[in-house]
């Protein structure tokens, strides 16, 4: 319903503690729940002295959480109540269950306040559905076209939980290796492989498939720490032990009959704060 005139305004209403009168004092502290108040203004203020509202500013004056009357009070004087109005703009504290969804402004909410661990700032995805091919050297990883994923963290503690399916496939009787890679300003990190062992390779993981048809299926998922606000690029490496195609999303025969598969792959990073 709307209101016919001015509509009401809502303010910070406060009864100060009982104040007692001392015998030729004029200035008194304001205090609520024996705690310094300070009034927006003499006018945004009810006092009442010995049953009598008083005038704000001939009467009574206040300078920060001190009020101080006109002329020195006498024993048996009484302050009945002070009674601070506050501010028009200042809406108090708000009860218990009181602030909606509808009252919060999109990206009010900053992971400086929504801290502790395990909470999610934020979830991006990227899919690939078409296939990828490239002729490789042993051993040497590569990066499908169109297949990584950017995510810009909020703050610097924050991790990243990063979530991959890559299917990979190539010559059959072939080992295949598959990794992240964490792209930071055109520098790139590998986020975790195995430790060096004389001349091994290393990688995340890999997969020997037995069949042309087999899908080297590699699901990689790692919680990093990069410390940062930066952009940060995420990609899914592949590689094969020896020369060869190697390919996403197919299989090496990849004829044109019910039983060659194409298969989709994804990467999906969520912000976790800490």
């Amino acid at each position: 319903m709307a209101y016919i005139g001015r509509e009401p305004q809502v303010g910070n209403f406060q009864v100060c503690d009982a104040i007692s009168v001392v015998n030729g004092q004029a200035a008194y502290t304001m205090q609520v729940n024996s705690v310094n108040v300070s009034p927006e203004t003499a006018n945004h203020m009810l006092v009442s002295l010995n049953g009598v509202l008083q005038a704000p500013g001939s009467s009574y004056t206040v300078s920060g959480s001190t009020i101080t009357f006109a002329s020195n009070l006498v024993t048996g004087d009484v302050i009945n109540f002070i009674h601070i109005l506050g501010s028009v703009l200042d809406l108090g504290v708000p009860s218990d269950n009181t602030v909606s969804t509808a009252k919060i402004v999109d990206g009010a909410v900053t992971a400086a306040k929504a801290t502790g661990f395990g909470k999610i700032a934020q979830v991006v995805q990227t899919t690939k559905t078409d296939t990828w091919s490239q002729s490789t050297s042993g051993n040497t990883f590569y990066n499908p076209t169109n297949f990584s994923r950017t995510i810009t963290p909020t703050a610097t503690s924050s991790k990243i939980l990063i979530m991959t399916t890559a299917s990979f496939s190539g010559t059959k009787n072939y080992e295949f290796a598959g990794k992240i890679l964490r792209q930071i300003g055109g520098s790139d990190a590998e986020i975790l492989i195995g430790d060096a062992a004389s001349s091994r390779a290393r990688t995340f993981m890999s997969k020997r498939t037995n069949e042309a048809q087999d899908f080297a299926n590699f699901n990689m998922t790692i919680l990093d720490s990069p410390s940062t606000t930066s952009e940060i690029t995420y990609k899914v490496m592949g590689a094969t032990e020896s020369s060869a195609t190697l390919y996403l999303n197919r299989g090496f025969n990849d004829t044109d009959n019910s039983g060659e598969w194409r298969a989709a792959s994804s990467i999906v990073c969520m912000e976790v704060l800490a």
